[in-house]
């Protein structure tokens, strides 16, 4: 019996909760991954192959882009930061087209880096887009 297949899904957008309360919406995210830092080494006798063995995990930061909104809680999230960064629960929730959550992702230890506001260019009928970007602990994947 062959396996049964996964539907894919498209994102519409990424809803942001910070300390369990909704913040807003996202149309584009980047920095969802982790990787295996890996250490070679060479064993004496052996020269036919090198021994690679995992080390730690890191997890490159998370941008988020969005259309600017009259809400400037991104920016306000960064300045408090500055100071001292206040370390927040982050949570990532994908959103499809019928509006219903299809996959989450958790964020520990999270704090913004980053804030960038829109480019205006009045030659061109382009979206306003503010993006900021997070530093955390590491990613995990979470049950909608």
């Amino acid at each position: 019996m062959p396996a049964k297949q996964e539907l894919s899904y498209n994102a519409i957008w990424f809803k942001l909760t910070i300390d369990h309360r909704e913040v807003g919406y996202f149309s584009e995210v980047s920095g969802l991954s982790a990787e295996i830092e890996v250490m070679s080494f060479n064993e004496g006798g052996r020269n036919d192959y090198v021994h690679k063995l995992p080390t730690r995990m890191k997890h490159p930061n998370l941008v988020l882009k969005r259309g600017v909104t009259r809400t400037k809680d991104m920016e306000d999230w960064f300045l408090d930061s500055w100071m001292g960064p206040r370390r927040k629960a982050v949570s990532l929730t994908m959103i499809n087209e019928a509006g219903q959550a299809v996959r989450g992702w958790s964020f520990a230890q999270a704090f913004p880096v980053k804030w960038t506001g829109p480019n205006f260019n009045a030659g061109q009928a382009t979206s306003a887009v503010e993006a900021i970007e997070v530093a955390h602990d590491g990613l995990k994947a979470e049950a909608v």
